[in-house]
C-alpha cells in the first residue's frame, strides 16, 4: 500500500497532466460533431476488427449448423421454383427483366450481437465501402432482424428488434390491418405488436410480416407467430404477444436491403 502511495506522490503532475488531457478529449468530442463522428468511426473499426477474429473461432463450431440452414433455404427455394414450373405455359406473363428492381440485397457477417440488455445492437461486417447506409433493412431467411443506424468504413451497426427504442411497421398475414412492431425488454423471442384495431380478426398462430408501408422493408417479410392478444384497457386496440420466427440469440449471417426509391420517396414525400 506504501508503495501505491509513493508512486502517486512521485508521479502526481504526470497523473495528473492525463487525467486533464483525457478530460479535454472528452469533452472536445461530446461538443464537436465532427470529432465525435471520426471517433465513432475509429471505434467502431478497432472493436470490429475485435470481434471479426472472436466470431471467426465460433463460427468455426458452428458450421453444421448454418450448413443446415442454408439447406433449409434452397429446400424453399426450390419448392418456390417447382411451383411457378407447374403454371400452364399458355399463361400471360409479363417480362420484367428490364424492370428496375425497387430492392438490393447485400449479404454480411454478424460479428457482436447483444441481446440481454434493454436495449441491444448488432455489428455487422459491412460498411460504407460496400455502400452500406443508415436505414437498411437487416434480414435473415428466417425473417427480420432489425436496422442499420450507424456505419463505419467497413463496419456498420444496426438496431435489433430486440430495442425498446425499435418501431417497425407490421401486418397480419390474412388481412391488410396493420400495428406497430416493438419490444418490451423481456423475453428474446418474443416481441410485441400494438395498435391492431379490434375489427382486426387476430387469432392465436396467425402469422405476422412486415406491411410495405415503410421505406425500409419490403412487404412479407416473416416475424413471428401470434402467441397471445388482448384489448388494451380502455382502448379499441390489441397488444400482441409474437414468438419470433428468428433466434435472435444465434444470428450468423444477414441480408441488408437497401431501397433504391427511398430518397426519391422521401423528397417527394417532404414537397408540400
Amino acid at each position: 500500500m506504501q508503495q501505491i502511495i509513493n508512486f502517486l506522490i512521485k508521479y502526481k503532475n504526470t497523473l495528473l497532466f492525463l487525467f486533464l488531457f483525457l478530460l479535454s478529449v472528452i469533452f472536445t468530442i461530446q461538443s464537436h460533431s465532427y470529432h465525435k463522428s471520426k471517433f465513432i468511426s475509429s471505434a467502431n473499426f478497432f472493436t470490429g476488427g475485435i470481434y471479426s477474429w472472436v466470431n471467426d473461432v465460433d463460427m468455426y463450431f458452428n458450421l453444421r449448423e448454418y450448413n443446415e440452414r442454408l439447406v433449409d433455404e434452397n429446400k424453399t427455394l426450390r419448392e418456390n421454383l417447382a411451383a411457378l414450373t407447374e403454371v400452364e405455359l399458355d399463361s400471360v406473363f409479363t417480362d420484367t427483366t428490364s424492370y428496375n428492381d425497387p430492392y438490393q440485397f447485400i449479404t454480411a457477417k454478424v460479428i457482436a450481437n447483444r441481446y440481454s440488455k434493454r436495449d441491444n445492437f448488432l455489428l455487422v461486417n459491412k460498411g460504407k465501402a460496400d455502400s452500406v447506409a443508415t436505414d437498411y433493412g437487416v434480414i435473415t431467411s428466417r425473417g427480420i432482424v432489425g436496422i442499420v443506424d450507424e456505419t463505419s468504413q467497413n463496419y456498420a451497426r444496426v438496431i435489433s428488434i430486440l430495442n425498446t427504442n425499435s418501431a417497425i411497421n407490421v401486418k397480419l398475414k390474412k388481412s391488410d390491418h396493420f400495428g406497430t412492431l416493438t419490444w418490451n425488454g423481456k423475453d428474446p423471442n418474443r416481441v410485441q405488436v400494438e395498435e391492431i384495431p379490434r375489427l382486426a380478426p387476430v387469432k392465436k398462430g396467425d402469422t405476422i410480416h412486415t406491411d410495405g408501408r415503410s421505406l425500409i422493408f419490403p412487404k412479407g417479410i416473416p416475424v413471428g407467430i401470434i402467441e397471445n392478444f388482448h384489448l388494451k384497457s380502455n382502448q379499441n386496440y390489441y397488444e400482441i404477444d409474437v414468438r419470433l420466427f428468428n433466434d435472435m440469440t444465434n444470428v450468423g449471417y444477414v441480408y441488408l436491403i437497401k431501397n433504391n426509391n427511398q430518397e426519391e420517396i422521401k423528397n417527394l414525400d417532404s414537397n408540400e
